[in-house]
Parts: C-alpha cells; sequence; structure tokens
C-alpha cells in the first residue's frame, strides 16, 4: 500500500441541518473550510464552530482530518480503510469527499487516540505537537 498522508487541520468544526429549502448563510462563505450539501430533505452545512448559523440541529466539536491530495479517481479504498482504522477502534466519523481529497471529522475528545490508530495502521500524521487534544 502506498503511505498515506493525513494531517489535522485546526479549527474546530459545528455540523449544521438545516431544512432544505433554507437559505446559505452569508457567514458560512467568509470560512476558511466549509461543506454544503443540499439534498430533498435537507440542507447540510460544516463550519467553523466560530460562525453562528440558525439551524435546527447541530453537532458541536469536531477536529477534521485532510488526506493529503490530490487524489486520482482511479485510486480505490482509501476512505474505505480510514473509516476501517477508525472504526476499530471505536471513533464515530463524520465523512466529506471533494475533487481533489477526502475529510474525515471525528469527536475533539477522540482526535489522539483517532490519530494513533491511524498512525499504528500505517498512515503518516502530522507530530504528536500539531494534533488537536
Amino acid at each position: 500500500m502506498q503511505t498515506i498522508c493525513l494531517c489535522f487541520l485546526k479549527k474546530e468544526l459545528t455540523i449544521h441541518r438545516l431544512s432544505a429549502d433554507a437559505d446559505i448563510p452569508e457567514a458560512v462563505l467568509g470560512c476558511d473550510f466549509y461543506s454544503i450539501s443540499r439534498n430533498p430533505d435537507e440542507l447540510t452545512i460544516v463550519a467553523s464552530q466560530d460562525v453562528t448559523i440558525e439551524s435546527a440541529k447541530q453537532e458541536t466539536g469536531w477536529v477534521c482530518i485532510k488526506v493529503q491530495g490530490p487524489l486520482d479517481f482511479g485510486l480505490t479504498g482509501i476512505l474505505s480503510g480510514i473509516s476501517g482504522v477508525l472504526a476499530g477502534a471505536g471513533v464515530s466519523i463524520f465523512a466529506i469527499s471533494t475533487f481533489d481529497t477526502d475529510y474525515i471529522l471525528v469527536k475533539k475528545e477522540q482526535a489522539r487516540l483517532s490519530g494513533d490508530a491511524l498512525a499504528a495502521a500505517g498512515y503518516q500524521l502530522l507530530p504528536e505537537d500539531a494534533r488537536p487534544s
């Protein structure tokens, strides 16, 4: 297996659920990292915890592990491998994929456990002091 490099993003994130017909809050567009997904049932926004969004439901306290990309569309099993390692460690995830790469969100209190499990499985991570505590 090719060594997959991962890094923790520094900002703490919140996952918001809004109604399917809700407008996208302008404040989100100013974030360094955000993800927006709409379907017939809901609008989901992932954004910095610092941004105030009036949402029907929200989950706070997430940190993000970025797969260093870009990843070729022909690659298989990247997200499956990472999520399998984290599931084996008892870590729940929220995954986001973009054109170039994948992002795996884990609860902040499980960041160290997540990093340790991924490193033990052969993934290359940033040094210990760069990980959220």
